[in-house]
């Protein structure tokens, strides 16, 4: 497998296409970037702004440049010896008529030559819940009518802007009605099923007279009711999804339908232009997102392998759990870097906080979530699944039922889904992957423990129906008996996940505000960060089953950008010195609180919320945007924690009154200006941990993966703040400057180029083995480590806990910090030469090193071997 050195995430739409890409192919070259790493960039929704609800699988978007910009680009990136790796989306489409396939479903029904492309329920009807209310409601306020779509050519029911096609047989029996005969088509001639019409419309008397009959039947409410009942589909409130939906969703998105690519047909029909675009050697390496969404992960992925050939690069966006490890038989390169991610907290988190941030943040918690971690997250899925999946529940308990009485067993559905629910609720990781093959041991114990802890907390009663549940999943005897227990596995492995990653990820993550530098994807808050020696441990295993997998910092679905994470990881260092600072400023912003429902706004957990995310992306300089860009994470912080409004049901005074005091505090100057002061050791310790960062990041075990703009910063929020368009012209890599404050950016951009300028010029200490090395304090005020063989090696060295530590103006560790602390080098590489990367000196290497003298004024450091 050809894997690349270094890769760089690059946004594609909100203005960025193939044109503007090509302008930063010299500039990437210039800082070391092996391979450009697009994000989607198939044919999708219009006016889509990440890619992922895509309409055609086998089109280049015409937005971006088609196929033809995307050539060009390949070209370009190959002609600099650069390669081109493209994130595709084998899980959904979009779930929209836009959607040739999608359309042809909803035209025809079953009969759709594409009606098992989509994971769809067809003992049904489809149902399309995007209404804002219910069908009769809607069609009394009149905004349901009969029309010709424009666009297409076809008799539709209209809603609004959008028009959804009759099944071609209500469409002859309409045309009949109207004096107009056509033959009926076929839905393997005619997928859209408007052929026919399309021909006859074509006589502008044909049109008058049909446009007029069907203008009269709009007036006639039970008629449109009578033709609604007869389609393959029906319209829904969009609040119902969560209840009962006819198709496999994206998490909670009801716009994104799960495809079927475990059917080898499925599988071609979508990967069709993928698979071109990697044989023509036009992309070099691909990303699989949201694998743990398809029913076999492993045979998808063992099929997509025999497909490229073993040396296309591929990853998997795959979230694992600490201490999980990734699939050792799965054929690819490994993870996109959540994992390296939730690693970095534990060296630059104070091991040593103790919890006083969560017990000062507790008091605060709304009275009905003040439990402890672990039993708030299983809160959080127990609400999920009841409320936001109770759709999904009702058909993986419907196929236990089944199950059940086949095999005699008396278990009533209630109970069936309350054991459902209790496994789930106890995995401790995001999915299993059982397969027709069977189950591994590893997910044999997982479940074996999630069984024991659900009954742990059941009722005695329920404690059979747990253990039926648990033999369907893992008992192959079991599962052979009875040809619903192979869906059954897979529906339960493709819930499990969306459930973790919306409890967890999108609720649990903005409720339990202590410390929120830890509320990261793969992260767990609940666990106290585990110091250098948990880092060196995580590391030494991630070079051992995926030492090719991407080591990122931020991404596109990150809760915060990476140098906001890196400045509040520094809260953990002086605690109490940002608990008082938020009892001061509490007092200080109380004339700004509102009232609402009895209760007063923000609740004092989101305004602890609000001063650690104001700290997070304070800027280093002036404060443009801060309001609208607090105000629009605030809304979705509100809505994710799902307390005082949510998704489905906004709370828009509640929503306006939090977002007022923001405005309100952003404008008040005595708290702008005591904030400000407050913060600037936390800003100086930031920065500092940032640089840290990069470097542990760029010579690592995996292959360091940038994030767009982030080289120079990344102190945003999560989406859509975190997907700016780069200035692209404004893009070049400076020369040299001294780290401070005002020079952050351009420090953190020439230390990137720099060092992976070395990596690039000697890469085989960067794919040797991993040495953890010790200081003379233990580690308390650095990290070490060294890559390689005594032949050729690297040693990374970067200060940590720096709070207070810095010297003026200077990003760097003040000589009092690091007085009397050795970095210890090990029997063998004692005497040997190497060059200070960063400031081009010749050290000869010593038993024991002074840290001051292996930085020697410089914030990190990297020495390679000479």
């Amino acid at each position: 497998m050809t894997s690349p050195r270094s890769t760089y995430r690059l946004q594609f739409r909100n203005g960025m296409d193939f044109a503007r890409a090509r302008q930063l192919v010299p500039y990437l070259k210039r800082l070391g970037i092996s391979h450009l790493y697009a994000s989607p960039l198939m044919t999708a929704v219009s006016g889509s702004t990440h890619g992922y609800d895509v309409t055609d699988p086998n089109e280049i978007d015409p937005v971006l440049g088609g196929l033809e910009g995307l050539r060009e680009l390949a070209d370009a990136l190959h002609r600099q010896d650069m390669g081109l790796i493209l994130d595709i989306v084998p899980n959904h489409m979009a779930a929209s008529l836009e959607n040739p396939w999608w359309r042809s479903i909803v035209a025809w029904g079953a009969e759709s030559v594409f009606a098992r492309h989509f994971d769809i329920d067809w003992s049904q009807r489809l149902t399309l819940p995007f209404l804002a209310k219910g069908f009769a409601e809607e069609l009394a306020d009149d905004t349901i009518r009969l029309a010709i779509e424009p666009q297409h050519d076809a008799i539709a029911l209209a809603y609004h802007d959008t028009f959804y096609p009759l099944h071609p047989q209500a469409c002859q029996t309409l045309l009949q009605e109207a004096g107009i005969t056509v033959p009926l088509s076929h839905p393997s001639t005619d997928p859209q099923g408007n052929k026919a019409l399309s021909a006859v419309l074509f006589d502008p008397a044909a049109r008058s007279a049909l446009e007029n009959h069907l203008g009269a039947l709009s007036a006639l409410p039970d008629r449109i009711t009578a033709i609604h009942a007869a389609q393959p589909w029906k319209l829904t409130d969009w609040k119902t999804a969560s209840r009962h939906l006819s198709y496999r969703r994206f998490f909670e998105i009801a716009g994104l339908a799960g495809l079927r690519v475990e059917d080898p047909a499925v599988f071609d029909d979508s990967h069709r232009l993928t698979l071109d675009l990697v044989r023509d050697g036009i992309v070099d390496g691909l990303r699989i997102d949201h694998v743990d969404g398809l029913a076999d992960p492993a045979g998808y992925l063992e099929r997509l392998r025999a497909a490229v050939g073993p040396d296309v690069y591929i990853v998997v966006e795959k979230i694992l759990e600490k201490h999980e490890p990734f699939a050792p038989d799965w054929p690819v390169a490994g993870a996109t870097g959540y994992e390296f991610i939730a690693a970095l907290a534990d060296v630059l988190v104070d091991e040593q906080e103790g919890g006083r941030l969560a017990a000062a943040f507790l008091p605060l918690k709304n009275e009905e979530h003040r439990n402890g971690y672990a039993e708030e997250a299983k809160a959080s899925k127990q609400q999920m699944l009841t409320e936001n999946f109770e759709g999904e529940m009702h058909r993986l308990a419907a196929l236990a039922k089944g199950i059940a009485d086949r095999s005699q067993a008396d278990f009533s559905r209630s109970a069936l889904t309350e054991a459902i629910r209790a496994i789930i609720i106890a995995l401790p990781v995001y999915r299993t992957y059982i397969t027709p093959a069977g189950v591994t041991e590893h997910d044999r114990q997982l479940l074996a423990a999630a069984r024991q802890a659900a009954q742990e907390r059941a009722r005695p009663e329920a404690r059979e129906t747990i253990d039926f549940i648990w033999e369907i999943l893992v008992d192959d005897c079991v599962a052979g008996a009875y040809a619903s227990c192979a869906e059954f596995r897979s529906r339960f492995q493709q819930l499990s996940g969306p459930i973790m990653a919306k409890a967890l990820e999108d609720t649990l993550f903005y409720r339990e505000n202590a410390f929120i530098a830890a509320n990261e994807v793969g992260g767990n808050p609940g666990e106290p960060a585990g110091g250098p020696a948990a880092f060196h441990a995580a590391m030494q295993a991630r070079l051992e089953t995926m030492p090719h997998g991407l080591s990122a910092t931020s991404t596109h679905d990150t809760k915060r950008g990476e140098d906001a994470r890196a400045r509040l990881y520094t809260l953990s260092e002086a605690p109490e010195r940002w608990i008082a600072a938020v009892a001061h400023w509490t007092g200080l912003n109380g004339r700004f609180r509102r009232t609402h429902q009895g209760r007063t706004v923000p609740e004092p957990d989101v305004e602890w919320l609000i001063y650690q995310a104001l700290a997070g992306i304070w800027p280093l300089s002036g404060r443009a945007d801060l309001g609208k860009r607090m105000t629009a994470y605030m809304e979705k912080a509100l809505r994710e924690a799902k307390i005082g409004t949510n998704w489905n049901r906004p709370d828009s005074d509640y929503e306006q009154k939090a977002a007022s005091f923001v405005d309100d505090i952003l404008l008040h100057e005595a708290f702008l200006d005591d904030f400000a002061e407050t913060l600037s050791p936390f800003i100086d310790a930031g920065l500092l941990n940032s640089l840290s960062q990069t470097l542990i990041k760029l010579t690592a075990p995996g292959i360091p993966d940038l994030y767009q703009g982030s080289e120079r910063g990344d102190f945003s929020l999560v989406d859509p703040d975190n997907r700016p368009l780069l200035d692209v012209a404004s893009l070049a890599v400076h020369e040299r400057v001294r780290p401070s404050r005002e020079t952050f950016a351009d420090y953190k951009q020439w230390l990137t180029a720099t060092v992976l300028a070395a990596r690039n010029e000697t890469p085989r200490p960067f794919d040797g083995p991993y040495l953890p090395l010790d200081f003379s304090d233990g580690g308390r005020q650095a990290l070490a480590f060294l890559r390689g063989t005594p032949e050729a090696f690297a040693i990374t060295v970067v200060p940590r806990l720096a709070f207070g530590k810095t010297a003026h103006d200077s990003l760097r560790l003040h000589d009092e910090a690091m007085q009397d602390i050795s970095l210890l080098i090990p029997i063998g590489f004692e005497g040997r030469t190497v060059r200070s990367v960063l400031d081009g000196r010749t050290i000869t290497l010593g038993g024991a090193m002074p840290l001051a003298d292996v930085l020697s004024g410089e914030p990190v450091a990297l020495l390679v071997s000479v």
